[in-house]
């Protein structure tokens, strides 16, 4: 017969992710001078009594002397409280909801404002047990009650003692405090909890650690948000991407791996292997042998525009599935693409080389206007267009030439063919994707094609522009002016060196790949693409996803959501929900999409499941990954 199970859970770096007497002395003390060292001398109590160092009453005495807070402080520190619940608690609200009855909040902190936040997740009041201010007329703090035994050495082990729980304790904390619980023969199983702070000396004397709730919630098999633990997701984040999507990540509860730079094929090949979430802009290659070593891997995110560094269909075909940021630099990219346009009609960056270099040259010679000039636009998709519309707001004439039939925007005309472009552009952008069909698609008989002192701006991609035949033409005068963002071949990271024949060359700005590379555009991907990829692992959800069948998917309302990729094969789904039948499993609901390489199918269903389930849907022929979401 199963014990029931009951959970003591501790209050300050635990359930919140601070210490609560660290954030009443940002308040108290908020027009003190002396503030930031009193709070560093706070938390250093803290610690010692944490760590077991200073016994409790002493550090408890030590800290409210320094914080001299008064009544009036706490709703505010209520008010912050709640806003720093421990993500993996936030989560998780199921698993409190189910369990309320036997749930405690044992805490050496206060009532006082421990109620107020724990009673908004469903926690009953009188399971929560903890030390109580004493407060003067004026409502200062001026102590606590000193005959509650939380105030006290040994107080949460007496307080255990005193509740009398018959069955398997639990305790969840991050202190010395809470390992005497299980020190003291009261608990079953102590877990350190480490998803704020990690105290070394409690690790060691703990049964197990939890960076999360979630990690305790599955070792005990217990509700939880997710079927797996978002601690041991791992992602591995390369070339420098901005730090809002690495914070969103580790807010999510994954473990976030960061290398500054781009790897090559084999150091990521081996760096690979237990990564369940891959981070890279332009210069790391993800190619089948990459993949063939990725073990856990669920998605990759390139947190730029293309994806041609990406082996897209060997990434469906092991059911990974690759999120971009097909918008978010577009402003970016195209105010530099209209600004470099500007500066080389001018003829401006050989007149900044010679201003440096100390020789004063006024001349008008070789400058001229951009208005009425004819802008060529090669390549007519999201940057294309915007620079069309920036472009002709300045009196630029705008026409352009797209493989596929588009709208054009304003007063753009769309050009029958490239040849027609090439031959009656004053200036000439490319701005095509990455696809191996665009290689090499400007050379030399492109270049002679154009007119005699074009402006050629390349900010697509290295490989469609061939920069040897670019650099005889600049050499020749041909192209008065020459802007390259991208590069057939580019360092690694900034420690690399770069060569190129266009170094050195006349009214030539060379630029190291920084298109998108503006603060906005850098925010607006490091939140776009990471919450596609949450929402796929939450949800299933494969929108804009480039590789993937797209499915928008609603909010999991049944009780389980299974994750079916498998091979785009006759009489799978059949099989599938042959299976669910056998197990006497009704489907709640059931969304489908496929391609040519793989279907996707995604089934809700509204009861518990034997983990015979699990193995029969696993060994359906052709399945290439599978997984649940709770």
């Amino acid at each position: 017969m199963n014990q029931t199970k009951y959970f003591i859970i501790d209050f300050d770096s635990t359930f919140t992710q601070v210490e609560a007497l660290d954030v009443l002395a940002e308040i108290s003390l908020k027009d003190n001078e002396n503030q930031a060292n009193a709070i560093e001398e706070i938390k250093s109590i803290t610690d010692q009594g944490m760590d077991g160092g200073m016994s409790f009453r002493e550090s408890l005495k030590k800290r409210l002397d320094i914080v001299n807070a008064n009544q009036k402080d706490l709703p505010e520190l209520v008010d912050r409280l709640s806003k720093l619940v421990s993500p993996s608690f936030q989560r998780n609200t199921a698993f409190i909801d189910k369990y309320r009855d036997q749930i405690y909040i044992v805490s050496n902190g206060f009532k006082d404002f421990i109620v107020p936040i724990v009673s908004k997740f469903g926690i009953k009041e009188e399971n929560v047990f903890a030390n109580e201010f004493i407060y003067n007329e004026a409502g200062a703090i001026i102590g606590f009650d000193e005959e509650n035994m939380l105030s006290a050495n040994n107080g949460k082990p007496n307080q255990i003692a005193s509740l009398n729980l018959k069955g398997e304790v639990f305790v969840l904390g991050d202190g010395y405090t809470d390992y005497e619980i299980k020190k003291a023969g009261l608990a079953h199983k102590f877990y350190a909890f480490t998803e704020n702070v990690r105290r070394e000396k409690i690790l060691n004397e703990a049964d197990h650690e939890a960076p999360s709730l979630d990690e305790f919630l599955f070792s005990q098999k217990l509700e939880r948000a997710h079927s797996y633990p978002k601690n041991r997701i791992k992602a591995l984040i390369l070339e420098n991407i901005h730090e809002g999507a690495i914070q969103r990540l580790k807010n999510e509860g994954y473990q976030v791996e960061i290398y500054p730079a781009g790897m090559t094929e084999d150091e990521l090949a081996k760096a690979i292997k237990d990564v369940s979430v891959l981070g890279i802009r332009s210069k790391t290659q993800v190619t089948k042998k990459v993949l063939d070593n990725a073990k856990r891997l669920l998605s990759v995110g390139a947190f730029c525009i293309g994806t041609n560094q990406i082996d897209l269909n060997a990434a469906l075909k092991k059911g990974v599935a690759v999120f971009n940021a097909p918008f978010s630099n577009t402003r970016s990219v195209v105010e530099l693409a209209l600004a470099e346009i500007i500066m080389l009609m001018r003829n401006l960056p050989d007149k900044m080389s010679e201003m440096h270099k100390g020789k004063w040259n006024k001349s008008a010679n070789g400058s001229f206007e951009v208005r009425g000039k004819t802008l060529g636009i090669i390549g007519y998709g999201k940057i294309g267009s915007q620079l069309s519309i920036l472009a002709e707001s300045i009196g630029i004439n705008v026409q352009y030439y797209d493989l596929e039939e588009k709208l054009a925007l304003g007063n753009a005309t769309a050009c029958p063919s490239m040849e027609h472009l090439l031959k009656s552009s004053d200036i000439v952008s490319v701005h095509v994707d990455g696809r191996e069909e665009n290689k090499l698609i400007i050379g030399p008989s492109e270049f002679e094609l154009m007119k005699h002192g074009v402006v050629f701006v390349n900010l697509s991609r290295g490989h469609v522009v061939d920069v040897d035949a670019l650099a005889q033409y600049i050499e020749s005068g041909k192209i008065h002016g020459a802007s390259v963002d991208v590069f057939p071949e580019e360092p690694l990271s900034n420690d690399h060196p770069f060569q190129s024949p266009l170094m050195g060359m006349k009214n030539t700005i060379l630029t190291p790949h920084v298109g998108g590379s503006t603060l906005e555009a850098q925010e607006n991907i490091a939140d776009f693409v990471p919450s596609k990829i949450i929402e796929y692992i939450n949800t299933g959800s494969t929108t804009n996803s480039v590789n993937f069948p797209n499915i928008t998917l609603p909010t999991l309302s049944q009780a389980h959501r299974f994750i079916h990729i498998h091979k785009n094969e006759p009489g799978i789904l059949a099989e599938i929900n042959n299976i669910l039948a056998k197990h006497g499993i009704n489907i709640g609901g059931q969304y489908l999409k496929t391609n040519d390489i793989i279907g996707y199918v995604i089934t809700d269903i509204d009861k518990n499941y034997q983990e015979e389930v699990i193995k029969d849907l696993k060994l359906v022929q052709g399945t290439l990954r599978f997984r649940v979401l709770y």
